[in-house]
């Protein structure tokens, strides 16, 4: 039994080292205007990402390319006799989850007030790889 469960755990080891994860938390766009950006990335290569999120006019894709490439790094720090190149990665998983919302006051007509959300969002990304690369 002993020797199965450690098998098992060099493949869990294994199989982590191919991937690397990155977080944004705390991001002051809201949820909504960030899935946009974020759908557009989902399953595609690394380095077509960051091509897309380059060249995409929204606020959100300057965020999300910096967060790119966080990930990025995390890998190679991970994997330093490895070349990014060669790993064939992709974003295997992006999510956007809502964060803390501020909420402030509008005064409104006849001395009612309106209700303000400044929403936030938390990202989290994960590369994986699609080849096995055996080190």
């Amino acid at each position: 039994m002993g020797v199965r469960k450690k098998q098992m755990a060099e493949r869990i080891k294994a199989e982590k080292k191919q991937m690397a994860f990155a977080k944004l938390n705390n991001c002051p766009t809201s949820p909504r205007k960030m899935r946009l950006v974020a759908d557009l990335i989902r399953g595609v290569e690394a380095e077509k990402a960051l091509a897309i999120l380059r060249f995409n006019q929204k606020e959100a894709s300057r965020r999300l390319e910096k967060l790119l490439l966080s990930a990025l790094a995390n890998w190679q720090a991970k994997n330093e006799e490895l070349d990014v190149e060669d790993a064939d990665l992709f974003v295997k998983e992006i999510r956007v989850d809502s964060g803390m919302m501020l909420k402030r006051l509008r005064p409104a007509p006849q001395g009612r007030a309106h209700r303000i959300r400044k929403r936030s969002n938390h990202v989290t990304l994960v590369l994986g790889s699609n080849n096995n690369i055996e080190s």
